[in-house]
């Protein structure tokens, strides 16, 4: 098995954009529910002006392994609003490096927290959070659907 890098996305860059948007949405298809998934409007995601893509890829091929996605909804706060690693590459430290370099480019904004939210099911998304330093804040009853829940977690940020 090769390395494999993470890249910001943007239309600038000298990637092939429009393959990996598509490699990326495939991902998002088959890791979330419909009703969870962005596929339909993730181009819109991507062009709101305070937020920003991560994404990992195969050194080898450009296969996309995984991507973060990542906002600033207030000038204090940035936001986690996705995260996923195809199925075939999880628990390899795909998914805690994603997130890592996605807090460190909230950090670059000098955002005070980092929040995101996250099924209480899904202990190994949990614990990753947990590893990286985010904390339970509260539950919010019905944020995924009526009979489906989130942990709100923040991470403090110091400078």
């Amino acid at each position: 098995m090769g390395t494999s890098h993470i890249l910001e996305l943007n239309r600038s860059s000298r990637t092939d954009w429009r393959r990996i948007v598509e490699d990326i949405v495939r991902i998002e298809k088959k890791l979330f529910p419909k009703h969870e998934s962005l596929a339909k409007s993730f181009e819109d995601e991507l062009r709101k002006r305070n937020s920003g893509l991560l994404y990992m890829a195969s050194s080898d091929d450009g296969e996309v392994i995984g991507y973060a996605m990542y906002s600033f909804p207030t000038s204090l706060s940035a936001s986690i609003t996705k995260l996923a690693v195809k199925e075939n590459h999880q628990r390899r430290g795909h998914g805690e490096a994603l997130l890592r370099a996605a807090v460190d480019k909230c950090r670059t904004r000098k955002v005070q927290s980092v929040v995101l939210h996250v099924d209480p099911l899904r202990t190994q998304a949990l614990n990753l959070y947990e590893k990286v330093g985010f904390k339970v804040d509260g539950l919010i009853e019905g944020y995924y659907s009526p009979d489906r829940n989130a942990y709100r977690m923040i991470l403090d940020l110091e400078f």
